[in-house]
């Protein structure tokens, strides 16, 4: 018998726990017609801001060793042109839509949250808290415990749907913005987002990116996302959604085993569009060859016990 795949966020059930991550997938029609999207667990979409915007000028996108940098700068079309023209067609896909909502203040998010929460198609709401806050001298909401637990307070209050908000790792304890969250009424957390980082051309002596700095992603993180998830799942009781360099079945299997109840595929989707759905299959066919009735008896599984032999004892 093959095991139950299906997970719950609040009230609403997804067929597995494999997702693809906002900004990866675009906003779904541009890779709509090439996967098949009935083996996704849900799309996050790109991130959406109450107005149109244009983004970081170009370079904004720089290959790197076992990953990439990026600056994109949030560019979208804004909240209302989304409803309009982009999900009509992410209503017709046989899968959950979790809308990914970005702001440059507290007010914006509500905004935003409040047009979708009456649009039928939408499942729930991925808040990237990642963003500058504008009105306190551009330093990221997720930097700042106190903004993470208010902005969820206010968008717990405008909805009955998920709400799963995403961490930055670029703190220095994640699991208090976590927790943060979990009191105020948050659902889940997705983590990690992008850790910043700085590409260099010798010939010129300059920054790759337009911006100096970006947000790295692929396989360079997976560790740091593997042990900032594993802090989150000590910290609090609801599910966490693992994202962070994730190229493989037994990578996303690693998340599940350190307190992911699933998982987001990023910037592997660049390279084949339908590895999440690959994933997904993965993930069902090793539990089925451990004999598990629920692919949720992976999740916190890792046994942390370790005992150090003689050869590293110079570790303690």
């Amino acid at each position: 018998m093959s095991p139950v795949t299906s997970f719950t966020i609040r009230k609403t059930e997804f067929q597995n726990r494999v997702f693809v991550a906002s900004g990866t997938f675009g906003y779904g029609d541009e890779v709509g017609n090439l996967v098949d999207t009935s083996l996704l667990g849900g799309i996050m979409t790109k991130s959406l801001s109450l107005k149109p915007r244009a983004g970081n000028p170009p370079r904004r996108i720089v290959e790197t060793p076992s990953g990439m940098l990026n600056s994109i700068g949030l560019a979208n079309i804004g909240v209302e042109k989304f409803l309009k023209e982009k999900l009509p067609f992410l209503r017709s896909l046989r899968t959950k839509i979790i809308a990914n909502i970005a702001a440059s203040s507290t007010d914006e998010y509500c905004e935003v949250l409040r047009l979708m929460d009456s649009e039928e198609g939408i499942a729930g709401y991925e808040i990237n808290v990642s963003c500058p806050n504008v009105k306190e001298g551009g330093l990221s909401f997720g930097t700042d415990c106190k903004k993470v637990r208010e902005i969820t307070e206010k968008l717990r209050l405008l909805t009955d749907r998920p709400l799963i908000i995403k961490l930055t790792p670029n703190v220095t304890h994640i699991s208090e913005f976590a927790r943060a969250a979990q009191e105020a009424g948050a659902d889940a957390i997705s983590a990690i987002n992008t850790l910043v980082g700085l590409a260099i051309d010798l010939r010129t002596r300059k920054p790759k990116l337009s911006t100096v700095t970006g947000g790295l992603s692929g396989p360079a993180i997976k560790p740091v996302a593997l042990a900032k998830v594993y802090e989150i799942a000590q910290a609090v009781e609801i599910p966490i959604i693992g994202i962070g360099g994730i190229a493989s079945t037994e990578d996303a299997l690693e998340f599940l085993i350190v307190g992911a109840s699933a998982v987001q595929i990023g910037t592997m989707n660049f390279v084949e569009p339908s590895i999440a759905g690959t994933i997904a299959r993965g993930i069902e066919e090793y539990a089925q060859r451990q004999n598990l009735k629920d692919v949720g008896e992976l999740v916190g599984t890792l046994d942390a016990n370790i005992e150090f032999s003689p050869l590293y004892s110079w570790l303690h």
